[in-house]
């Protein structure tokens, strides 16, 4: 039986693995080993910016192909160093999904290659750092230690990009058409043209048009798979900026502790659930520090016309309870290891009947169990008032009532202290976080004993539920 063709995975770096250009990192180490004078060309930042901004031009890459010769006599060690440097430099700009998405080829036996038209000798460095198979990338010539101002093989860039890469495959015996490839630039459509799996990422406006007319899917690195992007703006991001509590009329929001939620890297964000309303408190909240979070929501949500899509866009996270699936919380703890924030609701569900009114909240594992996956710390939000907005037993929220709209509490703790983290003390870590969740809700406005009114609201629409049955079974 004959062996399967093997594929692999080939990278851009600028705009692809990183937000945008390498050019002035590498340029300051080059400065820094007295390779290039100390003194910056004139233009230089204008010519990134607008890299940064379109992507590749042409005038830009025949620039690049006469700096071969400009770098004739470059003394080609203090170069490899000035490479060493800038990969340290640049690692921690590589955006956080593209090192998901290398993994995932990884597990699948795929060698990971970077193809760039960037110097080989600046660009190796960094590729071993990520731990790549090789590097494809321009050779410049050699003599006597020096660089004689011509090319070594190809000038790694469209065709050349192509060329470069076919050779590479044939001698490591790969099979482009098993093959996927991704990059940004309109003039690597040679490349992702010739393997069987292109990807978009972050395009330039031309190769946007490209996509779209191929049919090859888009992402973007620095996002949750699936998250779009409109002029480089995800869609949470965009509403984040213009979210304000004045424009919800019908509610008056108390919102504190805001400073409690991180301001950078990642942070299960755990509340309290009451009412449909409770992601927007939250994401008033969130606003505040200016950070998009991924939302655990339930499936249904999700298959629901408009609301579901929207979901998607906002990079929601699908729960399936009945499959028991462990896909929700692995999305979850992607999206911390990439240094978001993870937004759930431990109780799973907003609780009926006089459970609804319990001072003792009770959690679900997934809190404990995600944050003993991932480290990150878990900060308590506590939410009042969002069930007067939008009861249970309401198929909208109460938009009408801005004459005396009820009051929406939202507080955020400092982050749950005394968490063991371990499948032993599962029970106990959720204890733990319900408490600190318990201790933002205000005491004075807790219900002791509901009335039938209060909880027929607890209830979805139409639901018929027998008050005190409901008393006598708690």
């Amino acid at each position: 039986m004959p062996a399967m063709a093997r594929g692999a995975a080939f990278f851009d770096l600028d705009r692809t693995l990183l937000p945008g250009a390498s050019g002035p990192i590498i340029s300051e180490c080059l400065r820094e080993a007295g390779v290039l004078g100390a003194t910056k060309v004139p233009g230089e930042g204008l010519v990134f910016g607008l890299f940064d901004l379109i992507g590749e031009t042409r005038p830009s890459m025949m620039l690049a192909r006469q700096g071969v010769r400009f770098a004739a006599g470059w003394n080609v060690e203090s170069v490899r160093q000035a490479g060493v440097a800038a990969a340290e430099r640049l690692l921690p700009r590589i955006q956080p999904f593209a090192l998901q998405l290398m993994e995932d080829h990884r597990r699948a036996g795929r060698p990971i290659v970077m193809a760039t038209t960037t110097p080989y000798d600046v660009a190796a460095p960094l590729g071993r750092v990520l731990g790549l198979d090789d590097v494809i990338a321009t050779r410049y010539g050699e003599d006597d230690g020096c660089y004689d101002g011509t090319v070594d093989g190809h000038f790694v860039w469209g065709r050349g990009k192509l060329a470069a890469v076919e050779d590479w495959a044939d001698e490591q015996d790969v099979d482009l058409a098993e093959s996927y490839a991704y990059s940004d630039s309109y003039y690597d459509q040679p490349l992702l043209g010739a393997v069987g799996h292109p990807v978009v990422v972050n395009p330039d406006p031309r190769m946007r048009f490209m996509a779209l007319l191929r049919g090859w899917p888009t992402v973007y690195l620095d996002v949750p798979p699936g998250v779009p992007k409109i002029a480089g703006v995800e869609p949470q991001k965009a509403l984040l900026a213009v979210a304000r509590p004045e424009f919800f009329a019908y509610a008056q929001f108390r919102i504190s502790g805001t400073d409690n939620i991180p301001s950078s890297g990642p942070a299960i964000i755990a509340g309290n659930h009451r009412s449909y309303f409770d992601t927007v408190a939250l994401s008033l909240a969130l606003g505040r520090r200016g950070r998009p979070a991924r939302f655990l929501g339930k499936k249904e949500v999700f298959e629901a016309p408009v609301v579901g899509n929207l979901a998607r866009a906002m990079g929601g996270i699908m729960v399936d309870r009945g499959s028991g699936s462990d896909e929700p919380l692995e999305a979850a703890a992607a999206a911390l290891d990439a240094g978001e924030l993870v937004v759930m609701m431990p109780q799973g569900t907003i609780p009926r009947g006089s459970a609804f009114f319990d001072p003792v909240l009770k959690g679900r594992p997934g809190v404990a169990r995600l944050a003993r996956m991932t480290g990150a710390p878990v900060v308590p939000a506590g939410l009042w008032g969002t069930d007067l907005v939008w009861p249970r037993n309401a198929r909208v929220p109460a938009v009408w009532n801005v004459l005396d709209p009820p009051e929406v509490f939202v507080r955020v703790g400092e982050s749950v202290s005394g968490l063991h983290r371990t499948e032993a003390h599962e029970q106990d870590d959720i204890a733990t976080v319900m408490a600190a969740i318990s201790r933002m809700i205000p005491e004075a406005d807790r219900v002791g004993d509901p009335t039938d009114e209060q909880l027929a609201r607890t209830f979805p629409p139409g639901f018929d539920h027998d008050p005190d049955a409901d008393r006598a079974a708690t």
